[in-house]
């Protein structure tokens, strides 16, 4: 069985404007860069085999700067790992949503990928992989619309608190099942934030 080290995309410029992003295909801000090779120089000394990523480009970004500041290998792109489809909800604010669907806009369908979708995806990807990774330690670069519901309806993870952007989400496999070790871990950006 693999060893999945799942993180959240860099940074991008909707991100800082609080536009949800979907399957637009934004890319990473210079922050986002930034922080991705941070991530990367504090893994230069751990123990991954290989980098997968999501082929949209704000993850696929975030994974190439990765390997490069940290030598792990960069796999390749899947498009099973890319964002939940938001339908006409992307490139809106929350602000927007509110004025033109109300309140209990999260209750609307408006187009969304299900979560059914989402997790099948995710079914699919992970047991190709095991055959191909099997005992390998792999970094997964995804979207949070895909790593917080398949952490809760997969692993029995809740996170509490939206996914922080290149946070690491570390899960293993043993005797009695899959556990999360580390969840939404950004210490990495610790020296970011006290150098501006």
């Amino acid at each position: 069985m693999i060893r999945i080290g799942f993180i959240r995309h860099g940074t991008t410029e909707w991100n800082l404007y609080g536009r949800m992003q979907g399957l637009m295909d934004i890319p990473l801000a210079h922050i986002g860069r930034d922080q991705a090779v941070l991530l990367g120089k504090s893994l230069q000394r751990a123990d991954w085999d290989g980098i997968l990523s999501s082929d949209l480009d704000r993850a696929r970004q975030t994974a190439e700067l990765l390997a490069s500041s940290s030598e792990i290998p960069f796999l390749g792109v899947d498009a099973r790992l890319r964002e939940r489809g938001f339908g006409v909800l992307e490139g809106t604010t929350l602000s927007q949503r509110i004025a033109r669907w109300g309140e209990n806009w999260r209750e609307l369908n408006l187009g969304r990928e299900s979560l059914e979708s989402v997790l099948f995806r995710w079914d699919s990807f992970l047991e190709e992989n095991s055959r191909i990774y099997d005992g390998k330690r792999i970094l997964i670069v995804s979207h949070g619309g895909v790593i917080e519901p398949v952490l809760a309806n997969r692993y029995g993870t809740v996170v509490q608190q939206h996914l922080t952007n290149t946070s690491l989400s570390i899960l293993s496999f043993y005797t009695s099942g899959w556990r999360c070790d580390l969840l939404n871990c950004s210490k990495h950006l610790e020296q970011f934030t006290t150098r501006f």
